[in-house]
C-alpha cells in the first residue's frame, strides 16, 4: 500500500511539472513585444513566478527545467518560434537559465508562508515573484546580457530597467492567481516534500 501511494504522489509531482512546463508553452505562444538590444518582453516569466509559488522549490524548478530541455532539444516553444541550443547562447541565454533558479527562489519563499491566507497571502505570492521572478532572473540576465553583449553590468542593468513595470504587473497577477487557488483549493500544498 505505501508503494502504491508513493508512487501516485510521484506521478501526480510529474504530472503537475509536466503541466506548468506546458504552461510555460502556451505562455509562448502569445506574441513577443521585440526591443532593440535584443530581449524581448513575454509572459514566460509569469509562468515561472506560478511553477515556483504553486508547485515549491524543487517541482518548480524541474518544471522549468523540463520546458527549457524541449527548447534546447528544437521545440520553438519560446516567443517568436525560437528553440533549438542557439537560444542558450544569445543576449535572452542569462534569462532562460536564470529561470528555473528564480523559481526554485519563488517555491522557498512560499514554502515559507504556506500558512498565510486572504490579503497577506496575496503579499506573501508578490514577495515571493518579486523576489524570484525579477530579482533572481534579473541577475542571471544582467550578467547574460553584459556577457553576451559586451556590455557593462551597469549598462545592461540600465537596458533592463523598461521590463521593471511589466514584471510587477506579472507579480501581481501571479499573486492573484496563487491566492484564487489557494482559495479555491485549500489542500493546494504541493511544496511539503
Amino acid at each position: 500500500m505505501t508503494s502504491s501511494a508513493g508512487s501516485l504522489t510521484s506521478s501526480r509531482s510529474l504530472s503537475y511539472v509536466a503541466l506548468f512546463a506546458a504552461l510555460m508553452a502556451v505562455f509562448g505562444l502569445i506574441p513577443k513585444i521585440d526591443l532593440p538590444f535584443g530581449v524581448p518582453i513575454t509572459l514566460q516569466s509569469l509562468g515561472v513566478m506560478l511553477a515556483g509559488c504553486l508547485l515549491g522549490p524543487r517541482r518548480g524548478f524541474c518544471a522549468v527545467a523540463l520546458f527549457l530541455l524541449a527548447v534546447a532539444l528544437g521545440l520553438p516553444l519560446l516567443p517568436g518560434g525560437r528553440g533549438g541550443l542557439g537560444v542558450f547562447v544569445g543576449p535572452t541565454a542569462g534569462f532562460l537559465f536564470g529561470w528555473m533558479f528564480g523559481a526554485f527562489a519563488c517555491g522557498l519563499l512560499m514554502r515559507r508562508m504556506a500558512r498565510l491566507t486572504g490579503a497577506a497571502l496575496w503579499a506573501g505570492a508578490f514577495a515571493a515573484a518579486l523576489v524570484g521572478g525579477i530579482l533572481v532572473v534579473y541577475a542571471f540576465g544582467i550578467a547574460g546580457l553584459s556577457w553576451v553583449a559586451h556590455m557593462s553590468l551597469t549598462q545592461a542593468t540600465m537596458a533592463m530597467l523598461i521590463f521593471i513595470p511589466g514584471d510587477l504587473v506579472k507579480c501581481a497577477l501571479c499573486a492573484l492567481l496563487v491566492q484564487t487557488v489557494m482559495r479555491g483549493m485549500p489542500g493546494w500544498r504541493l511544496d511539503r516534500d
